[in-house]
């Protein structure tokens, strides 16, 4: 059984701001107007978040623009919380990791897998400014020795 994986929307900020623990895959709660937003690539997950409360876990300050040829009478709110959906022991998992000290949960992309749009969703520490530029540079290096190898 083959699985058709498209990728939606990535936070390529996401892994620059933060260094990356671990990741999840999860299920996310829409309204059919949001669908038909996310599918048409209208999403921003730059400053978007997650937050867990009363043992659920829900994705905060995501835009998703409303849909164009839908009423705005039917629309949706583009910065509704929206609920994610993982197992219990994901969750409980979760709780006790994001309670140490600077631990948050990014979302790193949304993407339509057999049809369903999922979150992909990164328990990040936020990096410092010299980490930051030690990336950078790290980045700028690998460019400069590809491009020499490629002169040769």
């Amino acid at each position: 059984m083959s699985e058709s994986y498209k990728v939606l929307s990535d936070n390529r900020q996401a892994r620059f701001q933060y260094e990356i623990l671990e990741t999840y895959e999860c299920g996310i709660v829409l309204v059919g107007t949001e669908v038909k937003s996310i599918r048409a690539g209208k999403v921003n997950l730059r400053d978007g978040f997650a937050r867990i409360r009363d043992g659920e876990v829900w994705l905060l300050n995501v835009h998703i623009s409303p849909h164009e040829r839908t009423n705005q009478s039917y629309n949706h709110d583009p910065l509704r919380d929206r609920k994610l959906l993982l197992h219990k022991q994901e969750i409980r998992k979760l709780i006790g990791k994001v309670e140490q000290k600077g631990l948050t949960l990014v979302p790193l992309k949304l993407y339509l897998k057999n049809g369903r749009v999922k979150v992909a969703l990164g328990l990040g520490r936020g990096k410092k400014l010299h980490d930051k530029r030690a990336d950078l540079k790290q980045r700028q290096d690998k460019r400069d020795m590809e491009r020499a190898l490629k002169h040769r």
